[in-house]
Order: structure tokens, then C-alpha cells, then sequence
């Protein structure tokens, strides 16, 4: 009996030397609180999504309290409200923030871009790109098979006539299914403006976009001989709109032989 009490003796003050030791340790290595940081935190809606060029919301948090950047307006899904509140914690003017929404730069549909090949593989964009670049004929359009729509947690994107397409009224900009999407077809373009576009990603010579795609760019130059703004540029054969300078005039929507730019309004 003595024995056992000893033992139980013995147990309860190696314990209570172990508490103590990591009380003591604790103090002593305790990571100091960034308070400001943490306010920050507060004011950002928690998507961890990156767009703002930081690890998360607490890397952009803490980049803000450190002076690592002063900029208010990185934070797409938290737009002007987040931008006011981290100002607020840091004492200086909020930065607008221009609304922008995920667009998909493939007109490539079922009616435009036909199968080269039966894919019954799983059904991954990643994966199916890795097979002679997809199954579809051209190897640079959307695959459709949805990598996007399951990456993207607003519900704002979903496949139509096998092209992803997005809902700009339910995108937050938080650039997560431009990562995925193993054709970088996926922009950030603004909301609320009208401006022309190339609908198309194919940097394959015309002809061979031709048999491709029937409404895919074929780098004929048209559209940047028309434009006086000086928006439309070509290169590796195909064409892309700098929407900072396009004045949506629709010369170059006019000029476009396979209607591979269009005019569109994000709303």
C-alpha cells in the first residue's frame, strides 16, 4: 500500500513540476500580440483567398500594422467596407476600390469548338489538360469540366454549352478560380463598364485557329489598325483590349472577322 501512495506521490509532483515548467514557458516565450493587426484582421471578411498579393487575410493584416504596404484597397472580396475599416484602424484615408468581377475569355461552346478526342477520364480541367491539352480541338479554350465552379465558394460560376461562365453579381473577386484554371482564361475585369474584349486565348497561327475554333482570334491585325485609342494590341497571334485605355467605340467589335471580340457590360 505504501508503494502505491508513493507512486501517486511520485506521479502528482512530476506533474506539477511539468505545469509549472510550461507556465513559467509561456511567459518566457511568449509571442508578443499585435493589437493593430489584429483590429485589422477584424475588418477583413476572412477569404483567405490571396488577392490582395499576401498569405491571407492575416498576412495582409499584419503586412498593414508592420508598414510593409499602406494600402487600404487590396482586398477585392472585402471591397469599400473593408478598405474604410482598415483605414479607421490605421489613421489615414480609405482608397477606393473599383469593383471588378472574374470573366471568362473563351467563346469556345459546343456550337464553336467541336471534340479531337472521347475523354473518359475523370472529370478534372487539370487532369484532362494533361492529355494532348484536352479533349476539346482547341487546346488553349475552356475545357469545361468545372475546376472553377468547384473551387469557387459565392456559387458564382457554372458551365454552360461546356464553357465556364460567371454571374458577376456574385463574384468577389477573389482571383480563386483564376489559380485553378489551367488555361489562364480567367480575368478581372471592372464592374459597371462597357468595354470590348477578345473572347479568345488561342495563339495558334489563323488557320490553325480556324479548324479549331470558328470564332477564335485570328491575329489578322484588323482590330489594331482601326483602334485610335491605341487599346488593342497582338501578340504570339492573338489579339487583347487594354480596357484602361479602350473607349468602347466598337470599331475593333466591327473590324473582327470571326467575331472573337465582343462588346460587353459587366453588371
Amino acid at each position: 500500500m505504501n508503494g502505491i501512495i508513493l507512486a501517486v506521490i511520485l506521479v502528482c509532483a512530476i506533474g506539477l513540476i511539468a505545469g509549472i515548467g510550461l507556465s513559467i514557458a509561456s511567459v518566457v516565450m511568449a509571442v508578443p500580440k499585435d493589437e493593430k493587426a489584429e483590429q485589422i484582421r477584424e475588418c477583413l471578411p476572412g477569404a483567405n483567398c490571396g488577392a490582395c498579393g499576401f498569405s491571407g487575410c492575416d498576412g495582409y493584416a499584419s503586412a498593414l500594422s508592420k508598414g510593409e504596404t499602406t494600402k487600404t484597397n487590396l482586398c477585392a472580396p472585402g471591397g469599400s467596407e473593408a478598405a474604410k475599416g482598415i483605414a479607421e484602424v490605421l489613421g489615414v484615408k480609405a482608397e477606393s476600390v473599383e469593383p471588378m468581377a472574374a470573366f471568362v475569355r473563351c467563346n469556345g461552346t459546343s456550337s464553336h469548338n467541336g471534340n479531337k478526342l472521347e475523354y473518359a477520364g475523370v472529370q478534372s480541367c487539370k487532369l484532362a489538360s494533361q492529355l494532348f491539352g484536352g479533349p476539346k480541338d482547341c487546346i488553349y479554350g475552356c475545357i469545361g469540366f468545372g475546376d472553377c465552379v468547384k473551387e469557387c465558394e459565392n456559387g458564382a460560376l457554372k458551365i454552360c454549352d461546356g464553357v465556364a461562365r460567371v454571374d458577376p453579381m456574385l463574384c468577389k473577386a477573389c482571383k480563386k478560380c483564376m489559380s485553378v484554371c489551367p488555361k489562364n482564361l480567367i480575368e478581372l475585369m471592372p464592374l459597371h463598364k462597357s468595354f470590348a474584349t477578345v473572347t479568345c486565348r488561342n495563339q495558334d497561327k489563323g488557320a490553325l485557329t480556324r479548324k479549331a475554333c470558328d470564332v477564335g482570334c485570328i491575329g489578322c491585325m484588323k482590330c489594331v489598325k482601326v483602334c485610335e485609342s491605341q487599346a488593342v494590341t497582338v501578340e504570339n497571334n492573338v489579339a487583347s483590349v487594354d480596357v484602361s485605355k479602350c473607349t468602347n467605340c466598337g470599331k475593333c467589335v466591327e473590324a473582327c472577322p470571326t467575331k472573337a471580340i465582343k462588346t460587353i457590360t459587366i453588371e
